[in-house]
């Protein structure tokens, strides 16, 4: 009985110890969101866990096949988690195999499949997903051709039969100088009336400049072979470009639904390659020699044409819009990939640069149409930015010749790595609503129409 008693208590008091050592541990079932990443094969999928978030499980399942891209995601995952300055804690569970697709979709460890890789069969799972009964969010292009739009939209048909959450990843609304250019447009002392444009002058104009070789969280970007083959990864076309057609109707037509049945007339567009050596190709991915799906597109010298570069030209509720994207190999020392932005109002032009002029930071200026007065803008500015203050606090208006620059305190340029917190931020928001604002869908599919439609008029 002494010895049954004994036991007893120090069975007790381990179990004591034991509860007060981890007194706020949280189990599975307590987080309303658990992640299934699928296949990651893009960086992009570890920057949205750089942060923890309250409501999202620290558990994460991870399935895909063996290989460099799998395992550069998971070390970039231990690197946030091991980092000196506020370090994750993120328990990684992963399954290796061929069958990784069939497995997430049978275990459903998760409720959201996290999808950012190869995307060549990314609107098929996204499809599989949602049929599975599975939120999904995904990294753009969640498709890169005719077919994969169709498809598309039956998974958003589907998605909304089963309330399901279907969302890409669009960082660029979370800019600070995107927002302001936002908010100035939509200020009628200031801009005035959207200018319908023309073919030759468009009323908005988006231009982007990126580069293959850089560098991500301090180290350098190690991008997959297949990232180069545009049977796998989609021209620039229907890749970048998803942005600056966001970004249109983001800024010109807030909150409104776009159809692209009756609002979109689709102009022009082209496309271009982007040539880069067996030694470029041998650093940014660091392959020994061109895979074998690529010797098709090796010109007479063996140098790689990779079709990353295009331009749309097209009208949106009758205003003329143009979208260029270009993809360099490498930026200039101390340059970066660069944002060009310009919206033309009935009163003013507001533009945003991000050349060396500007230290290659994005800046914005507004500067008045012909025959609006200098005095009367200053006037209408400083009111605008009086007004911004509220909401942004710091922001200030400076003269410069014939424009004014909208200052920004350096606390709102938070950079683009960061910008993928704020999106999941959002994104989980509207899983704990259990909706998103009316607008969201059927944009997305007016972007991915736009860019799928114009790959075969460039084609």
């Amino acid at each position: 009985m002494k010895r049954a008693a004994v036991f007893l208590m120090l069975m007790g008091l381990i179990m004591m110890i034991a509860s007060c050592a981890e007194p706020t541990r949280r189990v599975d079932e307590d987080y309303p969101v658990t992640l299934m990443t699928i296949a990651p094969g893009h960086f992009h999928a570890a920057l949205i866990q750089k942060n923890m978030y309250p409501q999202l499980n620290p558990t994460v399942y991870v399935y895909a096949p063996e290989g460099p891209e799998v395992k550069n995601h998971l070390e970039l995952i231990n690197r946030y988690n091991t980092r000196d300055d506020d370090p994750t804690h993120w328990h990684t569970v992963k399954y290796i195999g061929d069958d990784y697709l069939t497995r997430a979709l049978e275990e459903k460890k998760g409720n959201v499949v996290m999808l950012a890789g190869n995307n060549r069969n990314k609107t098929q799972y996204i499809k599989s997903a949602i049929d599975a009964g599975l939120h999904v969010y995904s990294d753009k292009p969640m498709c890169i051709n005719a077919e994969g739009f169709e498809l598309l939209t039956a998974a958003f048909e589907a998605a909304e039969q089963k309330d399901l959450l279907l969302y890409d990843i669009m960082t660029e609304r979370y800019e600070i100088n995107a927002i302001l250019q936002r908010e100035f447009a939509n200020i009628p002392e200031v801009f005035g009336e959207l200018k319908k444009g023309t073919p030759d002058n468009p009323a908005i104009v988006k231009e982007s400049v990126h580069h293959f070789f850089k560098y991500i969280s301090g180290s350098p970007l190690v991008r997959p072979a297949w990232f180069f083959d545009t049977t796998q990864q989609g021209e620039g076309i229907v890749d970048v470009t998803t942005h600056l057609i966001d970004q249109v109707q983001w800024k010109a037509f807030p909150e409104k639904i776009i159809d692209y049945r009756t609002d979109i007339e689709l102009l022009e567009a082209n496309r271009w390659p982007t040539a880069l050596t067996r030694e470029q190709f041998q650093r940014v991915t660091g392959e020994s020699d061109f895979p074998g799906y690529l010797r098709n597109q090796l010109d007479a010298d063996g140098v790689l044409q990779c079709y990353a570069n295009g331009e749309i030209l097209y009208t949106i509720n009758d205003v003329h819009a143009q979208v260029k994207v270009q993809w360099n190999y490498q930026a200039p020392e101390g340059a970066q990939d660069t944002h060009y932005s310009l919206m033309r109002g009935t009163r003013a032009d507001l533009v945003i640069l991000q050349g060396e002029e500007q230290n290659y930071r994005t800046e914005l200026y507004i500067k008045p149409a012909d025959g609006v007065s200098h005095t009367a803008m200053n006037s209408a500015i400083y009111t605008a930015v009086l007004n911004l203050q509220r909401k942004y606090p710091g922001i200030t208006m400076q003269r410069q010749a014939d424009r004014w620059h909208i200052a920004v305190p350096d606390r709102y340029r938070i950079g683009h790595e960061a910008h993928f917190t704020k999106v999941t931020e959002k994104y989980l928001r509207f899983l704990e609503e259990g909706k998103m604002p009316d607008w969201e869908v059927p944009n997305m599919i007016t972007k991915y129409y736009i860019t799928t439609r114009a790959l075969e008029m460039a084609q």
